[in-house]
């Protein structure tokens, strides 16, 4: 390997762990331009990319790969010069536990979690060094099996390295999801991005859950819209106890984007909790309560919805009680 990538003649060799939404619309993308991209899936959903390949239903346009390389075994996809981990947080375990087949001496592992201790969590098994901490713009489903509905959002990656520094690995992951058409940026300090994104889903997806409302019920009522100002506030002192340097406008700015949102928007933090799906419940607010105190700053506000938002999550399922349609 040269500058931990392989000479390839321009191709990467790409593993996609995670290969819903947003693994399937980016891994796609690199797949449709010619780079050797392996899904990583499981059941229907595996048996329909090997035997259909994969669809993707975009604004920015419409494709099919096929066929799609896909097994449910890292081990058959090998070493790679970049993994793109799309699992969510929940999902992190496992999908950890399978990196090692994948991983060579320059191999580069972009997390795409929201909230921000994926990259540590990552690291603590593949090494700082191996792990490129990133953020993903997108709104993306499995669309059924082998199909990928792209609904809104840019579309857009930004990730570095570590310590922010722009290498070779970087740029050439960079230029080749630029060529595939993936709005792909190497931002000056990638924890900043992440905490500003994670400053806005956290307070809007543990306050919509609570209140079952949508974004423009919460910013419209003065006392909900208090409450948000007040979780992005907390989670802005929790960065700046980390050193993080968020811009000095940032609440503001991040309420400006939520009256932006669509009226009807909810987070998908509300969607899986009060469905009786897994959720990001622990690495959203429960990741802001337990910083917070690492750091000395109190986060009554985000403690607040962490619990009540629990009571919900902890709910028996329906099938759990014996109801359901089918109970």
């Amino acid at each position: 390997m040269t500058d931990g990538v392989r000479d390839t003649g321009g191709a990467l060799k790409v593993a996609v762990i995670g290969a819903g939404g947003v693994g399937g619309y980016f891994g796609g993308r690199l797949a449709e331009a010619g780079h050797d991209v392996g899904f990583v899936a499981r059941g229907a959903h595996l048996a329909a990319l090997r035997r259909d390949g994969l669809t993707v239903d975009s604004p920015a346009g419409d494709f099919t790969v096929a066929p799609a390389r896909a097994s449910d075994d890292t081990h058959d996809i090998g070493e790679v010069d970049v993994v793109l981990l799309c699992v969510k947080t929940w999902q992190l375990p496992p999908a950890i536990a399978a990196l090692k087949p994948l991983i060579g001496s320059g191999t580069a592992v972009v997390t795409l979690q929201n909230g921000v201790e994926a990259p540590e969590q990552v690291a603590q098994e593949v090494g700082r060094d191996a792990v490129l901490p990133g953020t993903a713009k997108i709104i993306a489903h499995l669309d059924g099996p082998g199909r990928v509905r792209h609904v809104g959002g840019p579309g857009a990656l930004a990730f570095t390295e570590w310590d922010n520094r722009a290498t070779p690995r970087v740029e050439r992951l960079r230029a080749a999801l630029t060529a595939a058409g993936v709005n792909a940026t190497v931002p000056d300090d990638i924890w900043a991005e992440l905490w500003a994104k994670f400053l806005f889903v956290v307070p809007f997806g543990g306050l919509g859950t609570v209140t079952d409302a949508p974004f423009g019920v919460l910013r419209s009522r003065p006392g909900t819209r208090q409450l948000l100002v007040e979780g992005m506030t907390e989670i802005e002192r929790v960065a700046r106890a980390r050193n993080v340097p968020l811009p000095d406008d940032i609440v503001a700015r991040t309420l400006d984007f939520i009256d932006q949102q669509p009226a009807a928007g909810t987070s998908s933090l509300q969607r899986d909790i009060l469905a009786g799906r897994p959720s990001e419940l622990d690495a959203w607010n429960g990741s802001v309560v337990r910083l917070g105190e690492l750091a000395g700053v109190p986060t009554p506000v985000n403690r607040y919805l962490y619990e009540v938002a629990g009571v919900l999550a902890a709910r028996p399922r329906p099938e759990e009680t014996g109801g359901g349609d089918n109970g």
